[in-house]
């Protein structure tokens, strides 16, 4: 599987987290988990396609240190998801049309968070990188699987599928609550090209400009805390 080594990427850096009891502590470092879910909306800013947000899921599991002292907290944060997004197309190559074919997406994170506290732990802003492993770009319905896409001639619905896999974010968001509930609004933002791939397929696009799209992904959770 090749999520296995986000698994394990996960797993090592939680353990960077934990406190070794060797290690002299000028302060206490509380150590907390989290899992949760909610429900996404995702976008691929592209100047290629005509694209329309799509709605999808999230579950996501995290592992923080409470700096009491700080001004920040730190998280080491795996996230899942399966979202859609529509992109323009129609029925025939030489039939002008307009119809959303959609696409479905999945999606793994892991990501180093960087909480800064507005009010105490109750309301942080949160900040930072991730690294994203996703499938291909799958088309939900099978009755469009021949459809073509809109501002290319022959350029099928199935030809753009295979998207780069492995990608960066930068994420910002605002996480508030009390006790061990807390929610969590976040926007993630595709730093590499989600299309470079494409540009290394030969398609049939005569002299259009490359392929290039930025993922554009809400993300809006609860989470529990232990």
């Amino acid at each position: 599987m090749q999520i296995k080594p986000l698994i394990l990427l996960v797993a090592l850096t939680i353990s960077f987290v934990t406190i070794g009891h060797a290690q002299p502590q000028n302060f206490v470092i509380k150590n907390g988990f989290g899992i949760g879910g909610g429900v996404t909306q995702l976008d691929i800013i592209s100047d290629n396609f005509e694209t329309m947000p799509g709605s999808g899921w999230m579950v996501l599991a995290s592992a923080t240190g409470d700096l009491p002292h700080k001004w920040y907290n730190m998280s080491y944060v795996m996230q899942m998801s399966e979202n859609t997004v529509g992109i323009s197309g129609r029925m025939t190559d030489d039939v002008a049309g307009n119809e959303m074919i959609d696409y479905s997406l999945f999606t793994a994170q892991v990501g180093l968070i960087m909480h800064i506290k507005l009010i105490g732990a109750n309301m942080t802003l949160d900040l930072g990188p991730q690294l994203q492993y996703n499938g291909k770009l799958e088309v939900k319905n099978a009755i469009h699987n021949d459809y073509f896409i809109n501002g290319y001639g022959t350029l099928g619905a199935e030809d753009i599928k295979n998207i780069s896999q492995i990608n960066g974010n930068g994420m910002a968001g605002v996480s508030a609550g009390y006790g061990p509930l807390k929610v969590r609004a976040q926007y993630m933002y595709g730093i590499t090209n989600i299309f470079k791939k494409l540009n290394d397929q030969n398609l049939n696009i005569g002299d259009a400009p490359k392929f290039e799209g930025n993922q554009s992904l809400w993300a809006f959770t609860a989470i529990f805390t232990f």
